[in-house]
């Protein structure tokens, strides 16, 4: 069964950057529509990006265009989140999920463990 796994969270100082990762296992990547959402506490899921499985022009969340790029390595089987010049309102458990839409993982689908993000100073 096709599964993905994020990582490469952590603690970072507003103005740092960070590159989350979504690899997949027992599968392709190829093809695939992947998006990465957020929560932070408290609060509902966030659309952050999304690329399509044409690899179309990729959606972005308002507040992290400019910001945050989602690329797809195919060879490595995975989907990154580069995040620059963060802030701490992007402070989040950040997951990836084959949708562009959390209404439809959450209604549709499951989350994964994600990854803590936290930006501190």
């Amino acid at each position: 069964q096709l599964q993905l796994v994020e990582s490469g969270g952590g603690l970072v100082q507003p103005g740092e950057s960070l590159r989350l990762s979504c690899t997949a296992s027992g599968g392709t990547l190829d093809g695939r529509t992947v998006g990465w959402f957020r929560q932070a506490p408290g609060t509902k899921y966030e659309d952050v990006a999304c690329i399509t499985g044409s690899d179309g022009d990729p959606y972005y969340l308002d507040s992290v265009k400019g910001r945050f790029i989602i690329s797809r390595d195919t060879a490595k089987n995975t989907v990154y989140l580069q995040m620059r010049s963060l802030k701490p309102e992007d402070t989040g458990v950040y997951y990836c999920a084959f949708h562009c839409s959390s209404a439809y993982v959450t209604a549709f689908s499951s989350w994964g463990q994600g990854t803590q993000v936290t930006v501190s100073s």
